[in-house]
């Protein structure tokens, strides 16, 4: 008969693996989120002629995909689900950032 304590030990692991996916997630979110937010609002700025927002955000868009990019090309669908939710989220906060900038 199995001791308590490595019953207990044997069936922390997939909570430990349950909670190391989330914290890989979060990142990826974070990266879409980030990104897409700056290049709706740079949409924006450059629709309204705000040279400095142009600059600022074309310079940020192109950083911040350097950075995603290989993490998303080897990504699993969840890593890239997650990465596509905080994008779409990124894409509406954005345009909504960038008007109040300029009005």
């Amino acid at each position: 008969m199995k001791e308590l304590g490595k019953i207990i030990e044997e069936n922390a692991k997939p909570i430990a693996l349950l909670e190391s996916k989330k914290a890989r997630l979060f990142p990826l979110f974070a990266g879409g989120f980030i990104q897409v937010l700056l290049v709706s609002a740079n949409t924006y700025f450059i629709s309204q002629l705000s040279w400095l927002g142009i600059a600022t955000t074309s310079f940020f868009v192109s950083y911040t995909w350097t950075m995603n990019v290989i993490r998303i090309k080897t990504g699993s669908i969840s890593e890239k689900i997650a990465y596509s939710t905080g994008a779409t989220i990124g894409g509406l906060i954005g345009v909504m950032l960038s008007s109040y900038i300029l009005f």
